[in-house]
């Protein structure tokens, strides 16, 4: 949250503004209710030629104040060569210190294309700097939520990739970040279109050929440091429901039941999935999901985009109507929808920076549960995040007791 406590005026700020992306404010106010008081694309222009000095004088050729004492010319120019000086040694160190802490991760971009549907799939690759010449690595392919990129949830690829998982964060062409753009007034039509069954179609089969392709051999070194018995799909909001399309989901249509199962997939990462709206047995559509899965959400996980609201009760049926009993669930108290994503401050000053470490680590203690078969991450975390839980689940996965669970009658 942006807060000018010295303007008296807010004009003063707003003058400042060069431009203001319309549809993005709206929309981050629909997708996240009253968290967002100023967009993400704003453009501020803070050159310092539009800086007001309030006396001139001092800045002009050797006018000094007159409380200053007179310095001589010469012991001035060498004050400032001296400056100038500890100026390049400390801009130096920084260099050498930054070239010294370099993030054990590479961000390789990819834009590759799909020619069977001539449907461009973007994509951002983490990949860790840390694995050794011997082994394979596990590897996440990531689904965004509407309106986002293959940017979009950078906090997590860092995380994991730092870690030693490799995360490909895939962009769907449609669903994606380009919604923001154009007539603020047809936003809500625009998110609404995305929304519908032929683009999630499209998502789940983006996810298939991304993973297709890090594996091919075209991806040279990629596709042969990669686990193919440790793939992970992951997604949250729309992306956690393109997530579960790809790991057995299914809708009937007509009479013909649309399957995007990808069978590479063993564990997936649900956070706030929305329910499949329109279907009314949630645990037909659900029952061939047979991967281990955890689902994470919190109590204030709110969908707000008109025609799909959507509150944290429907992320708790989606992961009671999976019947394979190796799942997790974590509900955080309060928070918001969009306080899993790279936005700061949604959800709580103090909440969200906390809710995505707590988010990237549990990731990781799913997967050591599912590929090491080893829950003693999961209970540290659990005692670690304990004070920003509402409720936990855990069933025949793990030996982890419940905690106040909010929602006893799902």
């Amino acid at each position: 949250m942006i807060k000018a406590q010295r303007d008296k005026n807010i004009g003063t700020i707003l003058s400042g503004w060069r431009s203001i992306n319309a549809s993005s404010f709206l929309a981050r106010f629909i997708l996240a209710g009253a968290d967002v008081l100023v967009p993400n694309q704003i453009k501020l222009d803070w050159s310092i030629n539009k800086i007001p000095i309030q006396n001139e004088r001092l800045f002009q050729g050797n006018d000094v104040s007159r409380d200053m004492p007179k310095i001589p010319l010469h012991r001035r120019q060498k004050m400032a060569i001296l400056l100038i000086g500890l100026f390049v040694l400390l801009i130096s160190h920084a260099a050498v210190s930054g070239e010294l802490s370099d993030p054990p991760y590479l961000i390789t971009d990819f834009d590759w294309i799909d020619q069977t549907r001539s449907r461009p799939v973007p994509a951002r690759l983490y990949w860790p700097t840390t694995i050794t010449s011997e082994g394979t690595i596990p590897l996440v392919v990531f689904s965004h939520g509407i309106g986002g990129s293959r940017e979009s949830y950078s906090y997590l690829g860092k995380y994991w990739s730092a870690r030693g998982i490799a995360s490909l964060h895939v962009q769907h062409i449609g669903s994606d970040s380009v919604l923001w753009r154009g007539n603020p007034f047809s936003l809500v039509g625009r998110l609404q279109d995305a929304a519908q069954e032929q683009e999630a179609i499209a998502r789940a089969a983006d996810m298939s050929f991304a993973l297709d392709r890090i594996l091919s051999v075209k991806a040279g070194y990629y596709g042969a440091a990669v686990n193919q018995h440790q793939l992970i799909a992951a997604g949250h909001s729309y992306g956690a429901n393109t997530t579960l399309l790809t790991v057995g989901a299914q809708v009937v249509r007509g009479g013909r039941t649309i399957d995007c199962l990808d069978s590479r997939f063993s564990a997936a990462v649900i956070i706030s999935a929305p329910p499949f709206y329109g279907e009314a047995d949630l645990a037909a559509v659900l029952s061939d999901v047979s991967v281990p899965s955890i689902h994470i959400t919190a109590t204030d996980d709110i969908i707000r985009i008109p025609g799909y609201y959507s509150g944290a009760e429907d992320r708790i049926a989606i992961y009671d109507a999976i019947i394979n009993s190796n799942k997790l669930l974590a509900v955080f108290q309060g928070g918001s929808h969009s306080m899993f994503t790279d936005r700061q401050f949604t959800g709580g000053a103090s909440l969200n920076p906390k809710v995505k470490i707590a988010t990237a680590e549990l990731a990781l203690a799913f997967f050591n549960l599912v590929f090491d078969d080893d829950d003693k991450a999961y209970k540290q975390w659990h005692t670690n995040w304990r004070s920003i839980l509402a409720s936990t689940q855990g069933e025949d996965f793990t030996a982890i007791e419940e905690v106040l669970h909010l929602y006893p009658d799902n």
